[in-house]
């Protein structure tokens, strides 16, 4: 059991080293801007950044659609209302009499 846990224990630091390390790196790479008071080179960058949407990321065409989906949902399921009214409705009734006898 105690070459186990000290197996799990070297693992374990071997890990922490290691991602501290990458951390270390990672924070090596902001440069900042640092105010030394040291005659630096600074630059200045000017980005100009264009942005274009396709119509299908927009909430609003998605709103769209779905009320059309529906409305076209309810109108499939409806069928022809016509039909359905009171003057015009007919019901089809099946009646089945079933007799015996008891004739000896």
């Amino acid at each position: 059991m105690k070459q186990v846990f000290n197996g799990m224990t070297l693992k374990t630091f071997m890990a922490f080293s290691f991602a501290m390390m990458v951390h270390t790196i990672l924070l090596a790479q902001d440069g900042g801007n640092t105010e030394t008071g040291s005659a630096e080179k600074t630059t200045s960058v000017t980005r100009t950044e264009t942005t274009t949407s396709e119509w299908y990321t927009s909430p609003w065409v998605w709103v769209i659609g779905i009320a059309v989906f529906v409305l076209l949902l309810v109108a499939l399921l409806r069928g022809n209302g016509s039909d359905r009214t009171a003057a015009g409705r007919t019901d089809k009734v099946t009646v089945t009499k079933t007799t015996s006898s008891d004739i000896v």
